[in-house]
């Protein structure tokens, strides 16, 4: 029998159809799906406003949150951003120099510091200058913790002195060592000239100075002798607390100082209820340069006002909020929710903008978790997982078979 070129043309072509066909529909049908797009929603969720704080335009002036962690997160400043004078809020860093290179425990009271001839002539001298001090006499031994308590409490100048002559030998030595204590904490605008802060070459700006209370509060030491932790037997000085200043409006004084280059500088903490109802959170503040008393107690009365109710709940997160969208190639679309609330204190402007992370997926039921969204807050970065509100299904066959692109990029991909 004769074979015509026809037939043989004929026979592969539909042999080719038939294997064609046998290796193209299981392919496309089988196939793996392209992952769905991320869009943009088309009404995001905002970052939530919040009451901002209020600080004085006069001066210099911030205020902080301080961390669990001892760190300081500043969450608003006014006036003047440049360095400038800070007055007697230099004897915050006599004292966390000299504690950390000489250290006291909470309650103890450490190694004793005898009053020699050059500590009684400070204290003569200070005194003829009208300069805050407290009074010493040769001879007398003062516990450190004594010394610290008059620094801090009564602000003298002459046992400011007397601890830095202890610590590191002499003013210069204290100035050298105090100044790469601060570089070594990461200060760049804080600078010391003295132990005192009577010289106008003690600057800094009001943000860091906050930063330097907070780490002043978050010392055990100096937290004792704040909470009013006195020693008490033979031998304990007794020492006022003359920077106490604004106790009935919830505010505990750390420096309260007036010099002719820095006015009135005064440096506080202050608590305030926690917007989730656990531990109060502790917030420190610096104000310098200030006029007077009259417009400083103002001041401070009104950030405390406003710091409270700017630490109220706020819904950084809100449940069922959409932010964003996926896309499946075939057309099914559906919103990213968040699954939980989660709130925080505002503090004004500070919440940031919301970040989405989605994994990669073809198919998934609504409801089903697939991503996270993210939201930085000054008490740091709130998160919910994202889930879908309505389902990412199969296509169904007629897609695949007549969208062979996606399904052979991915074959390609794999």
């Amino acid at each position: 029998m004769t074979v015509r070129p026809g037939r043989i043309v004929g026979i592969s072509v539909g042999a080719l159809a038939i294997l064609g066909i046998g290796v193209y529909g299981p392919a496309m049908l089988l196939g793996p799906l392209p992952a769905v797009a991320v869009e943009a929603a088309a009404t995001a969720a905002a970052p939530p406003s919040a009451l901002a704080v209020t600080l004085p335009a006069d001066g210099a002036s911030a205020l902080g949150v301080v961390g669990t962690d001892g760190e300081t997160a500043v969450i608003a400043t006014a006036g003047a951003t440049e360095a400038v004078p800070i007055g007697g809020a230099a004897k915050l860093v006599t004292l966390l120099a000299t504690l950390d290179s000489l250290s006291l425990a909470a309650g103890s009271e450490g190694p004793a510091i005898a009053i020699g001839p050059t500590d009684y002539t400070g204290y003569l001298d200070y005194r003829a200058e009208d300069s805050r001090t407290l009074q010493v006499s040769p001879g007398e031994q003062w516990s450190q913790r004594d010394v610290v308590r008059a620094v801090l409490l009564a602000s003298s100048n002459n046992h400011a002195d007397t601890l830095a002559r202890w610590a590191f030998g002499s003013i210069d030595q204290y100035v050298a060592a105090a100044n790469d204590w601060l570089a070594s904490k990461g200060f760049t605008t804080l600078h010391v000239a003295d132990a005192t802060g009577l010289s106008g070459d003690n600057v800094g700006t009001a943000e860091e100075l906050a930063k330097l209370a907070g780490l002043a509060v978050a010392d055990p030491a100096i937290a004792a002798i704040l909470d009013g932790d006195a020693p008490v037997g033979v031998g304990a000085k007794t020492v006022p607390d003359v920077v106490d200043h604004l106790g009935d409006r919830g505010v505990r004084a750390l420096t309260r100082t007036y010099t002719d280059q820095a006015a009135i500088s005064f440096l506080f903490t202050t608590e305030v209820p926690a917007s989730d109802g656990s531990e109060p959170v502790r917030l420190v503040g610096a104000m310098t340069l200030m006029p007077d008393y009259e417009t400083l107690d103002p001041a401070v009365a009104a950030t405390v006002d406003s710091a409270v109710a700017a630490a109220q709940p706020v819904d950084v997160i809100s449940a069922g909020s959409a932010y964003g969208r996926v896309v499946a190639p075939w057309g099914d679309r559906a919103d990213l929710v968040a699954q939980a609330t989660r709130t925080s204190a505002g503090w004004g402007s500070a919440i940031g903008e919301a970040s989405v992370d989605v994994d990669a997926f073809t198919t998934a039921g609504a409801g089903s978790p697939v991503g996270r969204v993210a939201v930085p807050t000054p008490s740091g970065e709130l998160a919910s997982p994202l889930e879908l509100s309505a389902p990412i299904t199969d296509p169904g066959p007629l897609w695949r078979l007549t969208n062979p692109g996606p399904i052979i990029g991915e074959y390609l991909a794999g």
